[in-house]
């Protein structure tokens, strides 16, 4: 048997030696260690820096929701004093309205006693002869002039004085409503963002959010407005109530001295005339009526005119509506529910001139008829005129003065039922 050696191949490599081997394992065991020793200390400050994070979000969350919790309590506080300044406007209005139309009625009611009294004057001043004398009737008489038109002018300037009274109550108002509905929208906002968080839908990034709002104002000017709002709400109330008592005192004042001048003309008249002439009242009691009925008519006439001015108006709008969806173009050129209400509204409004119209024609006929009818009457005042004496015409102007405030027509309106002695024929209540 021949002894052979062994033939080895190796790779065309380098080869390490077991120093080199042992030094790279060292290497890379130090690298691993630095690199682990790296992440670690990532991951620790990462998870430090999360729950500093986390921490600070939650207690900025927490503070600003606080911050907005006591902004809409305040708000809460602020509106629900609003309210209560609107509510006490708004009966301070009304309250001034009523006084106003009690001022305005004492002051309509001075024109009965002005036509009275203007009227006794002139017509004492027909008396012929020895009997054109500067009696006790006539200086009364003058002096009840005096009186009726001094108070007229004191109940004006308060009237006027009330009616500026209004426009600022009212301007005032429009404040507390403008304010009042801007802090029910501030609340709202408000209450609505603390419902809001990273669940809700609406939650996205903002252009500039940080930005300070155009006719923003400072949290001290809002709150010297409120302030300076109420505190206007409370000097425009205060006047208010002191003009309601000057407008009642100026009222009673007037009636009493009114009244106390009267009965002294009336005590004076007495003593120079006699029983009154039942059908010269009676017409003119009448007289005067129709005069209002024609003027109310005439007044419904105007009204009913411009109504059916303002019904043409509306139907060219509507019929203009109507020409102008019928230039739609192919399919959308369809009969919706727009065009039948349209339709609808146009044969309305075609009626409801035709009733405006055929109205109007009415009430035309009845003012003419009350027109010739008070033409009739006003010439059989004038005949009979001649035949009355003019002491008993003046009683008798004066007897509308006797009851109520200063109007008497109930009073006058019995007088003369009793005088004529229609007292069975008129049916009782």
């Amino acid at each position: 048997m021949s002894n052979k050696a062994a033939v080895t191949f190796e790779k065309p490599l380098q080869h390490l030696s077991l120093a080199d081997w042992h030094s790279r394992l060292t290497q890379l065991k130090n690298v691993a260690y630095t690199q682990r020793s790296d992440a670690f200390e990532l991951r620790h400050s990462a998870r430090n820096l999360r729950n500093e994070t986390r921490i600070e979000t939650h207690w900025d969350t927490y503070h600003n929701n606080d911050r907005l919790s006591d902004r809409v309590a305040e708000l809460d506080r602020w509106r629900e004093k609003m309210r209560i300044m609107l509510q006490r406007l708004v009966d301070e209005i009304q309250a001034l309205k009523e006084e106003k139309c009690n001022t305005e009625r004492d002051l309509d009611g001075h024109i009965t006693p002005l036509t009275v009294v203007t009227e006794c004057i002139g017509m004492r001043d027909c008396r012929l002869g020895s009997e054109l004398t500067y009696d006790d009737g006539d200086t009364e008489l003058k002096n009840e002039l005096c009186i009726v038109e001094n108070n007229q002018r004191l109940l004006r300037d308060q009237n006027q004085a009330a009616w500026e009274q209004l426009n600022r109550l009212q301007e005032v108002k429009f404040k507390l409503e403008l304010d009042l509905t801007d802090k029910d929208e501030a609340q709202s906002i408000d209450s609505h963002q603390l419902q809001v968080d990273q669940h809700c839908g609406d939650v996205s990034f903002k252009t500039d959010p940080t930005r300070v709002p155009r006719d923003s104002c400072t949290y001290g000017n809002w709150l010297e407005y409120c302030e300076e709002l109420v505190a206007l709400t409370e000097s425009t109330l205060s006047d208010s109530f002191s003009i309601r008592e000057s407008l009642f005192a100026t009222r009673e004042k007037a009636r009493n001295i009114l009244r106390a001048q009267q009965d002294r003309t009336a005590h004076t008249l007495r003593k120079r005339i006699f029983e009154t002439q039942r059908a010269r009242n009676e017409l003119e009691y009448q007289l005067g009526k129709m005069k209002e009925e024609m003027a109310k008519c005439l007044q419904e006439i105007e009204t009913l005119e411009r109504a059916h001015e303002q019904k043409i108006e509306a139907l060219k709008v509507v019929e203009t509506r109507l020409e102008n969806r019928a230039q739609r173009s192919g399919m959308e050129l369809c009969i919706d529910e727009s065009y039948h209400g349209l339709c609808d509204e146009v044969q309305k409004l075609r009626d409801t001139i035709k009733t405006l119209r055929a109205k109007i024609d009415a009430t035309k006929t009845t003012y003419n008829s009350l027109r010739d009818h008070a033409n009739k009457i006003d010439q059989d005042l004038q005949n009979k005129q001649h035949s009355l004496m003019t002491d008993i015409r003046a009683l008798d102007l004066r007897g509308r003065l006797k009851t109520g405030e200063f109007g008497g027509l109930a009073t006058q309106t019995d007088r003369n039922i009793h005088l004529s002695r229609v007292d069975d024929e008129i049916p009782k209540a």
